[in-house]
């Protein structure tokens, strides 16, 4: 199998986050989020059971996690590890390109 990130991807005018499963294999799985403006609704939290290590390809996004004060603005290449049941959430994605992250999701 075989392919190519930053193939395919949506127009920035596109409503919904697309998610696609690259790869998995119990307790791994490895996944193309492409978010086109797309942001955590207001009041919600992510607070998965996995472990998660994600890297931003292209684009920016902005993360902001409950145990932290300032929230984290995350440019191409940037990286971070979220421990499992860690609350974050997305305050946002660049609107005018998509923005594509790589996120390995594993159980610790």
């Amino acid at each position: 199998m075989a392919g190519n990130l930053l193939s395919g991807l949506p127009r920035a005018t596109e409503a919904a986050e697309r998610l696609e499963t690259l790869l998995a294999r119990p307790g791994l799985r490895i996944e193309r989020i492409v978010s086109t403006g797309q942001a955590s609704p207001p009041g919600f939290w992510y607070e998965q059971d996995d472990a998660e290590w994600v890297l931003l390809v292209s684009g920016e996004a902005v993360l902001r996690f409950e145990d932290e004060t300032e929230a984290r603005r995350l440019h191409p290449g940037d990286w971070l590890q979220i421990a499992p049941h860690r609350r974050h959430r997305v305050e946002s994605t660049a609107a005018e390109a998509p923005t594509v992250w790589l996120a390995i999701r594993f159980a610790e």
